[in-house]
Order: structure tokens, then C-alpha cells, then sequence
């Protein structure tokens, strides 16, 4: 990690979207919200009252700065070289948060991660940073660790500090949404990514959408949605239909994009039935309280399915008829029917800009039941939409 240049980029996206009067003088003075750098005098200072010598990318970070503000949302202030320390010595009450530790390691003095852990966080929301000596990489690097008592998780841990911070500067992204570089550079990843998933690049296009969600991508979420659909990932899938209904987290225009209406609204509807009870609500249920555009939508959609006359539509003409075919001939064999659908995919056209899959064929009861993870990514793969 070349921590200046990326530290810089931190200080400036977190400056350009925070009120000045939030910010300490110096940081708007400067644009930066480190600290002078340690000495090495003071790092190997540090390293001598603490008995060890400190991980490689967490001693280059305090030679760049002497500690850090705002890491993330809810780390206020990292510790420098003259405050760290243990986290059994400095906030001992944590260590009941670490898991019993086996037989064997007790007779090595029994210490858990959090027991032996060094405290890096200074001022927090309920929560700690810490680095563990005791789980080192072939790099020489410390599994660097959040813990924040409100998440009600056990502690989330990290290969090294570097993974640590990339992950706060994710999450500052993701709950800030700043404008600038790295913003930009997610955005053209993401469209990217489209481009990949309509080709046929299962894994690499997924892996890149569940990054830039990370970085609140809001287009990241609606493309990967129709993804894990296919992929036979209900569950995830249904999250984030959840949070796209979610008033604070609805992309613009959403609501009346084709690929909503014609897609995703039947496919709520038929998790409706399956999900709701007394004990629970379905997805639409939890929505559509709090959105006038979802009610009137939902109204529109179940007044088709009343009209005798509707019949499914899988997308542009010449899909639905090639699909409605192959369900004819090939209810009773999925194997078939599945190889069938593949093979009429190269003749499906998107309904909008972010539509990549016909997601819309799990409405049909013998698609959704027959569905595999197998099969979905045999779909995926296959080029589409004019690819």
C-alpha cells in the first residue's frame, strides 16, 4: 500500500461531502485528515514499550500519519504511536466478547484475539479496531479486526490492516455516496460489468457487482439481483429486492423502468404467496406502506392477472413464443425444457438498460422448481441481449 496517495483521496472525497463547521480547523486547513507522520524513532519507540514489532502495512501507515480521523462512519479516531496498546490493558471489559479459547491453546496462555489484541481505535460508536499477533501471514502481517457492540456479530475479521481500511473507505462510500475519483471509477466498473454479464462472464461479473455494492452502487445491486436469481441464490437475491424497495435506497426512476414492472413486480408477487403468514411479510408487504408509486403499481398488476385473457410474457415476442413452445412440448422433462430456453436465450432482447437476464421465467412454477444452480449459470453463460 502507497498509503499518501490513497489517504489523500480519502481526506478530499470525506472533506467535499461533510459541512466544514463538522470538521476539526486543521483538517480543512490542510485537506487532510491524518496527522504529521511518526518518526521512526517514535514507531521504534512504540515497538519497544509494546514488546513486539509492529505488522509491515500498520508501521508504514503511522510513518505516513501519526494516527487518522474518521475511519469510516463509525471510527472517529485511530490511535497513534504514543497512545496504542493492548486491548486487555486499555479497554479490558471487549474480552468478553472473545470465543472460549481450545484446550491446547490454553496451555499456551489461553489468550483469544481480543485478549491479545493491540487496541488501534481511539473514539468509536460502541466498537474497537484491533490488530492480532497472534494470527500472522507469510508477509508478516497482524488479521486486523471490527467489533461493534450494536451489530450484535461477533467480531468481522481481515487478512491484514490494509484489508481493514479498504473496508472503512467501502462503507464510507457506501453510506456518504462522495462524488470523485474512485466513485467514477466504480461507476465505469460497474457498466463494465453489464457489459461482461451479457457476454456470459458468470463469475468475473458478479465478482465485480458485489465490490462496487460494497461501495454503494446502487446500479451495482439491481444488475446483481437478476444474477443471483438465475443462480439459484433466492435468498440473497430477495435482500436485495429488499433494500431496492427500501425508500432510502430506490434508484431513481426505478419503479416505472420495464425491468421492475415486467420483472421483478411479478416475481414479488410470486414470493407473496409463498412467503406471506402471520408471522411474516413478504417482500411487498414490508414496501408498500411506505410508497404511493408501489401501491398504485401493485393495484395495475393485479388487475392483469384478474383479465382471463393475460398470458405470460417472457419479453420481447419472439422469446415469449419460443419459451411458451418449449413449455409445451417439454413441461414433463426439465432437463429438456431447461436446454430448450437456453437454446431460444440468443433471441431475448433486455426490456431496459440494466435488464440482463430474463428473470421473469421464474414466475412459471416448473422453471422456478426446476431451477438449479447448475442450470441458472448455464443460462448466464450463455451470450445474450445482442452480445
Amino acid at each position: 500500500m502507497d498509503w499518501r496517495p490513497w489517504l489523500t483521496r480519502w481526506s478530499e472525497e470525506w472533506i467535499g461531502c461533510t459541512e466544514p463547521d463538522e470538521l476539526d480547523p486543521e483538517v480543512v486547513r490542510d485537506g487532510w485528515l491524518g496527522f504529521d507522520p511518526a518518526t521512526p524513532e517514535a514507531v521504534a519507540a512504540a515497538e519497544e514499550r509494546l514488546g513486539t514489532r509492529l505488522p509491515p502495512s500498520y508501521r508504514e501507515f503511522l510513518l505516513t500519519t501519526d494516527g487518522w480521523r474518521d475511519a469510516g462512519i463509525f471510527v472517529w479516531r485511530m490511535r497513534g504511536t504514543s497512545d496504542l496498546g493492548w486491548v486487555r490493558d486499555l479497554e479490558p471489559y471487549w474480552q468478553d466478547w472473545d470465543e472460549p479459547v481450545e484446550e491446547e491453546e490454553e496451555s499456551d496462555g489461553g489468550d483469544g484475539p481480543i485478549s491479545r489484541g493491540l487496541l488501534i481505535s481511539l473514539e468509536t460508536d460502541a466498537g474497537i479496531l484491533y490488530l492480532d499477533p497472534g494470527d500472522v501471514d507469510e508477509n508478516g502481517e497482524w488479521a486486523a479486526y471490527s467489533l461493534f457492540s450494536w451489530r450484535a456479530a461477533p467480531p468481522e475479521r481481515f487478512p491484514s490492516f490494509v484489508a481493514l481500511m479498504e473496508d472503512l473507505y467501502a462503507e464510507f462510500h457506501q453510506m456518504r455516496r462522495p462524488e470523485g475519483a474512485t466513485r467514477d471509477s466504480w461507476a465505469a466498473k460497474v457498466d463494465q460489468a453489464r457489459r461482461d454479464a451479457l457476454a456470459g462472464d458468470v463469475d468475473g461479473a458478479e465478482a465485480v457487482l458485489a465490490q462496487a455494492e460494497n461501495f454503494g452502487h446502487v446500479r451495482a445491486t439491481v444488475l446483481r439481483a437478476q444474477m443471483l436469481l438465475l443462480l439459484g441464490r433466492a435468498y440473497d437475491a430477495e435482500q436485495l429486492l429488499r433494500r431496492l424497495l427500501h425508500p432510502s435506497f430506490t434508484p431513481d426512476g426505478f419503479l416505472s423502468d420495464p425491468l421492475f414492472t415486467e420483472e421483478f413486480l411479478p416475481l414479488l408477487f410470486v414470493e407473496h404467496r409463498q412467503a406471506s403468514s402471520p408471522n411474516r411479510n413478504s417482500i411487498l408487504q414490508t414496501a408498500i406502506g411506505s410508497d404511493p408509486e408501489l401501491v398504485v403499481l401493485v393495484a395495475e398488476y393485479q388487475a392483469r392477472l384478474r383479465r382471463s385473457e393475460a398470458r405470460p410474457d417472457y419479453g420481447n415476442p419472439e422469446f415469449t413464443e419460443l419459451v411458451r413452445a418449449a413449455l409445451e412440448r417439454h413441461a414433463s422433462d426439465p432437463d429438456a425444457l431447461w436446454r430448450a430456453v437456453g437454446d431460444a436465450l440468443p433471441h431475448w432482447r433486455p426490456r431496459s438498460t440494466d435488464h440482463i437476464a430474463p428473470v421473469v421465467l421464474l414466475t412459471e412454477p416448473v422453471l422456478a422448481e426446476t431451477l438449479t444452480p447448475e442450470r441458472g449459470r448455464a443460462l448466464l453463460s450463455r451470450p445474450r441481449g445482442d452480445r
